[in-house]
């Protein structure tokens, strides 16, 4: 380990900037080249093919992957706080109990995915005409779910120590080599969804190849042995204590979405197909949200191990006036901008103007989630999880599921895109109150590491 650990002694703005940018280009190379398998599925097989690709099918990826990212959350704060706390064993501890674990969800979650997804799909109420190509589409992605969750359980101990850039190269290489197998399996080859999917499969296999041989090779004071995998019964309870309301939390904002997409679905392709071309859009913003979101629990789970709690505070204030300040932007472009940029993804005007309807809805609210993303990463790298989930599963994803029944079959677009701004506010006043109460009133508490 280095002797000197700038995240815990160097100046607060830059280390969490630093951190911040290598982990927002890598954000931002993932959605790449989710946006390039949409662009070109659009492009050379059509607005049905993109809605396969884009619509049911990426929520129901989303809800799976992304309880397993929850999971991740668990590690990288407890490799966080350790690493901050110079504590070598109980880092490799973490390390083979999360690879392990991860190996085991990937291999089983995907088959089980694997299986049911027609089902799933029919619970969304998708359209009769996307069924066959979607879950086509979620049948091979599911079977590389590994990959997935390998590289993303590697990418997430890397950057608990620090290290953000080389996930961001992993990622790069990954993005540049779904592009190719895009335009030859799509483009040439004219295989259509599945082409998407088989690219996407080895894109995923290939970056989780690096950041396995990155752990096993390449890291100063932690070393991967695939022989010395094993499920320590502490070590995963600690991780699970963590995750697990991260995982419930993230999966509920899944369902919350998948909900509003059965909505969509409803309404016809155009309106899903404006839906998943804005998810494409707005994914900038979310990556934005979520880098720094990261960034902060890096931070202040270093910060925290080290008991250095003042800079744990300022960190958070920092993260959030950046990210705020950053969303303000964005949603000023998304709405300025928005239709040129539409038309990347589809020629129809119906289309176009629906997505530009949606846009300029959520444009003006974004930066109210900063307040959410920084405020609950802080106290979720000091171990309190589990009121900051309470939060966010009724201030945010019960809302927006009620929003939805309420509305029935009165739905409309407007009235189903209003549901987001309304619970970032309620999400961002409720986290905003909790964080001020722990952090600074008579009940602020240290939760021992």
């Amino acid at each position: 380990m280095n002797n000197e650990n700038q995240i815990t002694q160097g100046t607060i703005w830059k280390q969490i900037l630093l951190f911040f940018f290598p982990i927002l280009l890598g954000s931002f190379f993932q959605q790449f080249y989710n946006t390039m398998d949409a662009i070109i599925v659009g492009r050379f097989a059509g607005k049905e093919a993109l809605s396969c690709i884009a619509g049911s099918s990426a929520q129901i990826s989303n809800f799976f992957v992304g309880f397993f990212s929850g999971l991740s959350v668990g590690v990288t704060v407890i490799i966080a706080q350790y690493y901050g706390a110079r504590d070598e064993k109980r880092i490799d501890q973490a390390l083979h109990t999360a690879y392990a674990f991860s190996l085991l969800f990937g291999l089983i979650g995907g088959g089980i995915c694997a299986v049911f997804c027609p089902v799933f799909l029919g619970w969304m109420q998708t359209p009769e005409q996307l069924i066959a190509d979607s879950a086509t589409y979620l049948r091979i992605y599911f079977g590389g779910m590994v990959f997935l969750l390998v590289y993303n359980m590697g990418s997430g101990i890397l950057r608990a120590i620090g290290d953000s850039k080389r996930p961001l190269y992993f990622l790069m290489i990954g993005t540049l080599t779904n592009i190719v197998l895009d335009l030859f399996f799509v483009g040439q080859l004219h295989l259509g969804v599945r082409g998407a999917a088989i690219a996407t499969f080895i894109s995923q296999a290939i970056s989780a190849v690096l950041v396995t041989w990155t752990l096993m090779y390449r890291v100063d004071g932690m070393r991967l042995r695939f022989n010395r995998l094993s499920l320590d019964r502490h070590m995963l309870r600690r991780i699970m204590r963590i995750g697990l309301p991260s995982a419930i939390e993230t999966s509920t904002y899944s369902i919350s979405n998948i909900v509003l997409q059965s909505a969509m679905n409803r309404l016809g392709v155009d309106v899903v197909a404006a839906w998943a071309a804005l998810g494409r859009i707005d994914g900038l913003q979310w990556m934005i949200n979520g880098a720094f979101g990261m960034s902060i629990t890096t931070f202040a789970g270093q910060n925290y191990g080290a008991g250095k709690m003042d800079r744990v505070r300022k960190g958070t204030w920092v993260t959030l006036a950046m990210g705020a300040v950053a969303s303000m932007v964005f949603g000023f472009l998304i709405i300025t901008f928005g239709e040129p940029v539409f038309g990347i993804f589809t020629q129809d005007p119906d289309v176009i103007k629906i997505g530009m309807q949606m846009a300029t809805i959520m444009g003006p609210f974004y930066w109210i989630f900063s307040f959410i993303e920084a405020f609950s990463g802080s106290r979720r790298a000091q171990n309190d999880v589990v009121i900051p989930t309470f939060i966010c599963l009724v201030g945010i994803c019960a809302v927006r599921i009620g929003w939805v029944v309420v509305l029935g079959a009165k739905a409309t677009v407007s009235t189903l895109v209003w549901c987001y701004p309304t619970t970032w506010i309620v999400g961002g006043i409720l986290m905003t109150v909790y964080y001020l109460y722990r952090t600074y009133g008579k009940k602020a508490y240290r939760v021992n590491c």
